[in-house]
């Protein structure tokens, strides 16, 4: 099986900065595109930004600027870089990756999720 562990969230003030960082494991051939999520209390989960495995970026608007996407591919690692945090930022932040693994006779190629993990912004 696979599994996504999230690890980096926690409580900072308004403008300080946090990293989350995302690692896979388990039966993995490959992964396209990893990504970071995010649900507010009482709202819908929204995109925060996606990587694919070439590099290629796709931010929400409300994060362009401050948050930075990047991924480790020999780690099987994401990680989201985010400064100049706002209250609005605070949420559970999700990650989610579309692995490929292998069963030993074909390929198959789910998408997963992340526990999750809380992120708190005061003002």
């Amino acid at each position: 099986q696979v599994q996504l562990v999230e690890s980096g969230g926690g409580l900072v003030q308004a403008g300080g900065s946090l990293r989350l960082a995302c690692e896979a494991s388990g039966n993995i051939f490959s992964i396209y595109t990893m990504g970071w999520y995010r649900q507010a209390p009482g709202k819908q989960r929204e995109l925060v930004a996606t990587i694919t495995s070439g590099g290629a970026t796709n931010d929400a608007e409300s994060v362009k600027g401050r948050f930075t996407i990047s991924r480790d591919n020999a780690k099987n690692t994401v990680y989201l870089q985010m400064n100049s945090l706002k209250p609005e930022d605070t949420a559970v932040y999700y990650c989610n990756a579309d692995i490929t693994s292998s069963n030993g006779h074909y390929f198959y190629t789910s998408q997963y999720w992340g526990q999750g993990t809380q992120v708190t912004v005061s003002s």
